[in-house]
């Protein structure tokens, strides 16, 4: 796949690979396979729309989940 970042960025790929390594490292079973490519699509949406986006803590946020985050943000603003 090509990269989408201007010609010459060294860290065109960076975001993309850690978040394919904490997809990996998180989800994937451990040395098993998903039974069927349907319950691979469904685990992977879990992921992301549940765990990764309401519960997981980010470094850059503080170590709150973001959805932690947006509350703590809302609370904050005037």
């Amino acid at each position: 796949m090509p990269s989408f970042s201007r010609p010459g960025n060294p860290y065109d790929n960076a975001q993309a690979e850690a978040g394919w390594s904490s997809l990996k490292t998180e989800l994937l079973p451990h040395s098993t396979a998903f039974a069927s490519l349907e319950e691979a699509r469904l685990e992977v949406g879990h992921y992301l729309d549940v765990y990764f986006n309401l519960h997981r803590r980010h470094s850059a946020l503080g170590y709150c989940s973001p959805h932690q985050f947006e509350q703590d943000l809302k609370t904050t603003l005037p």
